[in-house]
């Protein structure tokens, strides 16, 4: 019997020592806690039920756990703002565990400064973008996607042309130079994401405020977005399927006259001009009779109902050691106006890998490729002007010639020149040289196209079996291959009689034909090394980061133009088949480097005191061997105040807490080589092209903030509050020297001048998912102040004469100044009265400025500021609910007490020159005491053609950027996860008093943009 029993005991061991089962005391039990929107739950406490044998989750939410035998059978999960967990354990390597939240407002998990925190944890302003609203919005600029949603962010589309970029502005204009937010998609830093889906974000974090972002220092003075991209799961694959189609039209259009209010209108000017008989017949009134008048509304002509398409295809999965996800994207859109020559496409492909290779050593990979193709039309009234001429072009003109005018041609049969009188290029000045906007569209050929890659590969090893002490790498590329090509053909009517014309017989449009073409390549690279250290013991916690990093960006660009092309088919639109003479060529590269050695700390207190710290140093190749290191530092703090022993009995507040941070961010954002005297040399000759400043160094914006984040009933009703003071000293700006001493030679850059912004930042949320019927209200409002405190002493102001703007200390950045319009001289009397001089020729209707400074006659002295082009005030109320299987939302967005120069009023209403105009122009002032605000019709100066504030407007607005309306259908039947169908309507209110086509341009002059369309979309959604 013992013998049997020696034998039995010898095969268990042999069993236990094959398997490796060396009881509970020697099992190893891993596994990764996430929350219930699937994200890592770093710093969540795992032990072994009713032991001291416990653990921690690391940044990406994974735990190593050894079980103890003597121990309990089950697991306990604990984080603050959680509800505990636990688990039975019944052996096995892995454990799972997804944690619901018990305060909701607490249970995000934030990316920030190359790893992630604990929103409770956080001592900075940081925001993040509800994904679920995110997903409600159509866009094609990921970065649009922040417009209205976070406190302090400013968002605008440059204009409304597909294509187009996106200002984005994290607490106001902080220099005079470059004032673009820094984003990092996946640890790779860029200042641009035009280039991603929108469906492959999986989360966006705006770090506002110094404290959050003087970790990325070099470039983060303007703000700093982190985004993170869907990475695959653990689990059957999963494939999901996006499909849109929208309807895009122009919208909030002005009035204009029509022929008959047209010709009375300059009728009535002609006959107000000085050396024009009050009783002679007009050429206005003549043309009347005219048999090829016409009644066009270039409006109409020019605009049609545009169409974009979206498919988004992904599918993912993977196991215990391999996740995967493979995305594809197409974009395309038809903007509003005619043909195709305003259309934009976009195409993305994503992989996503992460692969276990052990239990402490991971890989993994994330690249994105792009291809964007754009249709460039003139967008913001530059030349040649499509929207403006549209606006100003006469509705007496056709839009095409008839078949029997002795210039029309199929190629070409647009009308140019305005009623075409005989062969000798002659023309009726009275309609004046307004160009046809639809012959300007058809013969536009400017094509954008560039192909990127964009991406990253990582790995990461653990030290230490508990997973809290990580080494990781990444290496980042961003790969950009640019290819522009404009050829521009001749066309229109000739205009030219001088016997010495080189181009005979050519229409006066791109005269003559031509062709340039450019193609570049931007290549950067980015290699990260960090070592992350993540514990729990007892009450504390900690969380620290050391790392290095390395940026080497290079950019080379090659170009070339030919004119006098005999041919213009597609086939012959190279350069090989143009004119010899006037070749140009061009070729470049521009290089920089950054180094730069980054620290952080994050200590909490039993999650009731916390505190973070973070130091930089960048030292950049565009700064001189004295200043090319720069030193960014940050500290903050917080009190959780509603964990404290006292405020347990105040169950209905579940959240307070107050925090407070300072700290440093920099830029560095001038050419290249700056700091070097630049030279030419011809014939032997060296000449100064530019002095150069070995003593430039860093511009430094400096921030605090205190703040304040209140959450109650269970955090169904949370608010916060933020005051803060940016600050941004030693502004890197450009000083000319005088002509007199040194010859005309670029301008230097130097440091000087200091700009502060200062506001208010409110946010309040409201959810209630305890009925049927669940909702969410989610509002934010912020008040800013921009001012100028100084600049170079030698220096006064900074003037932009194309934007009538001007820079001055004790201003905001950018300030309209020109005269200050005081109503129409209503009589003689008047003029003479207020009048010492009369240099300008003043008459009853003209235009009344006021005499600052009282020598009784206007002229440059007399101009003060006049407007402030920053917003005051930016607001966002978005709203979203679900009952049953239907689901409704909608985001309100607005700017307050914002001004901007509209140049197209003072074309149209003010111009000396027989443009169309705004019916507006109809209750002009005709005599004493019919108009204090429009002037007298003329063909002279009636005070319009000066810059003045009767030409600022308020650009402020509140419009409806998105409602959707979606239905989920129960779809287990046909197969499917999910099937969701919806219907959006996008710009479909706009309140506004601005007269001109979009309030919401980013122009500071307003010459005619391109403006945003409201649009209706349909789609679905499939989950298979």
């Amino acid at each position: 019997m013992k013998k049997h029993r020696r034998i039995y005991a010898l095969l268990v061991f042999l069993f236990m020592l094959v398997t490796g089962f060396k009881g509970y005391a020697q099992t190893k039990l891993i596994g990764k806690v996430t929350d219930e929107t699937n994200l890592p739950v770093p710093g969540v406490v795992v032990g072994q039920t009713g032991t001291q044998n416990k653990t921690s989750t690391d940044a990406n939410g994974n735990y190593t756990l050894t079980i103890q035998a003597n121990g309990a059978q089950s697991i306990t999960f604990t984080y603050i703002g959680y509800a505990t967990l636990v688990l039975d354990y019944t052996g096995g390597a892995v454990l799972n565990a997804t944690i619901k939240s018990s305060s909701q407002s607490l249970n995000e998990v934030i990316v920030v400064g190359y790893t992630s925190q604990k929103k409770a944890s956080i001592t900075g302003a940081v925001s993040t973008v509800d994904m679920n609203d995110l997903t409600k919005t159509r866009i094609v600029d990921v970065a649009q996607a922040l417009q209205g949603q976070v406190a302090g962010v400013f968002v605008a589309a440059n204009t409304g042309a597909p294509g187009d970029g996106i200002k984005v502005r994290i607490r106001g204009e902080g220099t005079l130079g470059n004032n673009d937010v820094l984003y990092v998609v996946d640890g790779v830093p860029t200042r641009d994401i035009s280039f991603l889906n929108q469906s492959d974000v999986k989360s966006m974090t705006v770090l506002k405020d110094a404290a959050a972002s003087a970790i990325y220092g070099s470039r983060a003075a303007g703000g700093v977005v982190v985004i993170t991209t869907i990475s695959g799961q653990n689990g059957k694959a999963i494939t999901n399927v996006e499909f849109y189609q929208g309807f895009h039209q122009a919208t909030n259009l002005p009035e204009l006259l029509n022929t008959d209010q047209y010709l009375t209108v300059k009728d009535q000017a002609w006959h107000n001009t000085l050396g024009n008989a009050a009783n002679a017949v007009s050429p206005y009134q003549t043309a009347r009779s005219r048999p090829d008048l016409a009644n066009t509304n270039w409006l109409d002509e020019l605009f049609e109902t545009g169409k974009s398409t979206n498919l988004q295809v992904s599918t993912s999965g993977g196991s215990e050691k391999v996740q995967y996800l493979l995305s594809a994207g197409y974009y395309t859109q038809n903007g509003i106006v005619i043909e195709n020559n305003d259309k934009f496409e976009r195409y993305n492909f994503r992989a996503n890998v992460n692969a276990n290779v052990t239990d402490r050593f991971k890989v993994g990979t994330n690249l994105q490729l792009s291809n964007a193709k754009q249709d460039k039309l003139s967008s913001s009234g530059d030349v040649p002007g499509i929207i403006r001429h549209a606006l100003i072009r006469p509705p007496v003109l056709k839009v095409f010639k008839s078949v029997t005018d002795p210039t029309y041609t199929a190629a070409n049969p647009y009308t140019d020149l305005p009623f075409y009188t005989g062969n000798n290029n002659g023309w009726s000045k009275d309609f004046e040289y307004s160009s046809n906007p639809i012959a300007i569209v058809h013969f536009t050929n400017d094509k954008r196209n560039t192909f990127q890659t964009f991406g990253n590969v990582y790995a990461e090893y653990s030290f230490l079996e508990d997973n809290s002490l990580k080494f990781r790498s990444n290496a980042g590329v961003d790969i950009s291959f640019s290819h522009n090509k404009n050829f521009a053909q001749n066309f229109g009517d000739d205009n030219d009689n001088d016997p010495s014309e080189l181009y005979p017989g050519l229409g006066r449009n791109n005269k003559p034909n031509n062709l340039d073409e450019n193609r570049g390549q931007t290549m950067t690279f980015t290699f990260t090394n960090t070592l992350n250290y993540l514990k729990a013991i007892g009450k504390h916690n900690i969380n620290a980061l050391l790392g290095t990093e390395n940026i080497s960006s290079k950019a080379e660009a090659i170009g070339g133009s030919r004119q006098n092309f005999d041919k213009y088919t597609p086939n012959f639109q190279y350069l090989d088949y143009g004119s010899t003479t006037n070749i140009y060529n061009s070729g470049s590269s521009a290089s920089f480097d950054l180094v730069s050695f980054f620290a952080s700390g994050t200590y909490s207190y039993d999650n009731r005191f916390f505190a973070t710290g973070t130091l930089r140093a960048d030292a950049s190749s565009r700064f001189g061997p004295n200043n090319k290191w720069g030193y960014f530092p940050s500290a903050s703090a917080g009190w959780l105040i509603s964990n404290e022993e006292f405020m347990k009995d105040v169950n209905w507040v579940s959240n307070l807490k107050i925090r407070g941070s300072w700290g440093k961010a920099g830029n560095q954002e001038i050419p290249n080589n700056a700091y070097e005297t630049l030279v030419s040399e011809s014939g032997g000759i060296v000449n100064i092209v530019r002095y150069g400043n070995p003593d430039i160094k860093w511009e430094t914006t400096t921030q605090t903030n205190v703040g304040l984040d209140v959450g109650i009933l269970k955090n169904k009703l949370s608010f916060s509050a933020d005051y803060f003071v940016k600050t941004t000293n030693d502004i890197l700006l450009t000083v000319g020297l005088p002509a007199v001493s040194v010859g005309v030679i670029e301008r230097t850059y130097v440091n000087a001048g200091q700009v502060k912004n200062k506001g208010f930042e409110f946010g309040l949320n409201y959810q209630n998912n305890d009925h049927p019927f669940k909702y969410s209200i989610n509002g934010n409002v912020a008040t800013l102040t921009n001012k100028v405190n100084k600049l170079q002493e030698f220096v006064k102001n900074i003037n932009d004469d194309a934007t009538h703007t001007r820079t001055q200390v004790g201003q905001p950045i950018s300030s309209y100044y020109g005269l200050v319009f005081n109503g129409i001289y209503q009589t003689s009397a008047e003029v003479s009265s207020y009048l010492f001089s009369n240099a300008n020729g003043a008459l009853p209707g003209d235009i009344k400025f006021k005499d600052l400074n009282g020598d009784g006659q206007i002229n440059a002295d007399d101009r003060t500021f006049i407007g402030n082009p920053v917003p005051n005030i930016t607001y966002g109320l978005a709203f979203s609910s679900s009952f049953k299987n239907f689901d409704f939302s909608f985001l309100f967005q607005g700017v307050q007490d914002v001004d901007r120069y509209n140049d197209l009023k003072q074309i149209l209403n003010y111009d000396s020159r027989p443009f169309n105009s705004m019916v507006s122009v109809l209750d002009s002032w005709h005599g004493p005491g019919t108009s204090n605000t429009t002037p007298r019709l003329t063909f002279n100066n009636n005070g319009g053609g000066n810059v003045s504030s009767v030409f600022i407007e308020d650009a402020s607005y509140l419009r409806l950027k998105n409602i959707e309306l979606g239905y989920t259908f129960n779809s287990t039947k046909l197969g499917m996860k999910n099937v969701r169908v919806f219907a959006s309507g996008q710009n479909l209110l706009t309140f506004t008093d601005y007269t001109g086509l979009d309030p919401e341009s980013t122009s500071l002059i307003d010459k005619g943009t391109y403006p945003q369309s409201k649009a209706f979309i349909l789609g679905l959604k499939i989950k298979l």
